[in-house]
């Protein structure tokens, strides 16, 4: 389905976003030049880095964000037929910018920067909410968990464990955060994620007998397929493996027990069987802490499901989606924010660097209100062009921001790479 041909999103959104609009179009003030800003508090409570993702999901969303007939019946009882009338010719003409697909994010990184009309943008709130707090909560989890992997592949296997559009988007954001590969067949036909699988208990339990069903996957898939050895007796599951395989067997997996003690098991009966390159991948409720505590395991490969696709303990980033500046009565933009103990914003159009060492290690995230900060001569602009004058400029391919995340992810300090709980690992600085 192509963008142009794929259902219209307008109706992503919550009621009140279109009676404010009923309210200022009566007002006369929805056409006021505004600046909103979609940036996170604070961090999921002990993280010490975010990861933005969903940003390309947000502009084909934007392109899709028209209100047609079908669209426009549901609201007839919503708002009144002038605000119907104008959302009939609802486009979004302003600018928006952000900070890149994969990028790592802090406390008040200002991750989206939307002016337009005020009647314009605030039409987007709940959409790129959505989308972005999901997305970057899964592409967080899913870069803690790649790091504890240091270097083994990581396997998303999580459409099982979620809504079936979220097991796609959670495959996507996985993928940014170096998961290699995923189960999910939307998310290889929608953003070119690879994918892999072979088979699951129900194969093995199909067959008279273990034999016959790994007989009939390796004549299926060939010798460089996966199998499952946990159905039964594993030791025996790995023996006849390498007997109907050969030493070609590429994988055994194993999806239950002791982990650890039970690769370094296989692992040396596959080596006395002359299978020194089968490589053996572990699945059964993973998570970064399980992934770090099998790294001295002679495991080759990691299978993640419901951790991942839940965000490990923290499924939203509790990012907002706030009015910074506006302009006044006499056209003058004047920087606005909510006044809240315990839901401070900063008014003032913010722009972003991350401030790094002459070595290129990070060391704050210096945003700026209402200017620029100045660049110290190592420092490293954050914020890209998105959208201008309301068309999108800002799509890339997924594996630039795979790149993107690990280059990022790279130049924070070192103590980024604990996973016990901690403050950011680097300070939010306003200038």
């Amino acid at each position: 389905m192509t963008r142009a041909t794929a259902p219209s999103s307008a109706l992503l959104t919550d009621h009140y976003e279109l009676t404010m609009l009923q309210a200022a179009l009566e007002a006369g003030t929805a056409g006021r030049r505004s600046v909103f800003e979609l940036f996170p508090r604070r961090l999921p409570e002990g993280r010490r880095y975010g990861v933005v993702a969903g940003v390309g999901r947000a502009l084909d969303a934007l392109e899709r964000f028209r209100f047609d007939d079908e669209v426009l019946e549901v609201l007839e009882d919503v708002v009144d037929a002038p605000t119907r009338d104008w959302l009939a010719a609802y486009r979004f003409t302003g600018d928006v910018w952000g900070y890149p697909e994969g990028e790592a994010y802090f406390a008040y990184s200002p991750l989206l920067v939307v002016e337009a009309s005020f009647a314009e943008a605030v039409l987007l709130e709940t959409l790129m909410l959505s989308i972005y707090n999901h997305d970057s909560a899964i592409a967080s989890a899913a870069s803690r968990m790649t790091m504890a992997a240091g270097g083994r592949p990581c396997i998303e296997m999580g459409s099982r464990r979620t809504h079936e559009e979220a097991a796609v988007a959670a495959a996507r954001a996985a993928y940014i955060a170096g998961f290699a590969t995923s189960s999910n067949l939307a998310a290889r036909q929608r953003y070119g994620v690879p994918t892999a699988g072979t088979s699951a208990h129900s194969f093995t339990l199909l067959h008279d007998t273990e034999s016959d069903a790994f007989r009939a996957q390796v004549q299926s898939l060939g010798r460089g397929t996966t199998l499952l050895v946990d159905t039964y007796d594993i030791a025996e599951a790995v023996r006849l493996g390498v007997e109907i395989a050969g030493a070609e067997l590429g994988a055994v997996r194993i999806d239950s027990g002791d982990l650890g003690a039970l690769a370094h098991q296989v692992r040396a009966q596959l080596d006395t069987l002359g299978a020194t390159n089968t490589r053996i991948i572990v699945t059964s409720d993973l998570d970064e802490f399980a992934i770090a505590g099998l790294a001295a395991a002679p495991v080759d490969g990691y299978g993640v499901g419901t951790e991942l696709v839940t965000g490990s303990g923290h499924p939203t980033c509790g990012f907002v989606y706030k009015l910074v500046a506006r302009a006044d009565a006499a056209g003058t933009m004047v920087g606005v924010a909510k006044r809240s103990k315990d839901k401070p914003s900063i008014g003032g159009r913010k722009y972003a660097l991350r401030r790094r060492s002459a070595a290129g290690v990070a060391e704050a995230e210096v945003i700026g209100v209402g200017e620029v900060p100045g660049d110290d001569g190592n420092d490293r602009s954050l914020l890209v062009p998105l959208v201008r004058d309301g068309s999108v400029v800002g799509h890339e391919p997924l594996d630039d921001a795979r790149a993107r995340h690990l280059a990022s992810r790279a130049e924070l300090p070192l103590a980024s790479q604990q996973l016990s709980r901690g403050e950011q690992v680097i300070p939010t600085l306003h200038v």
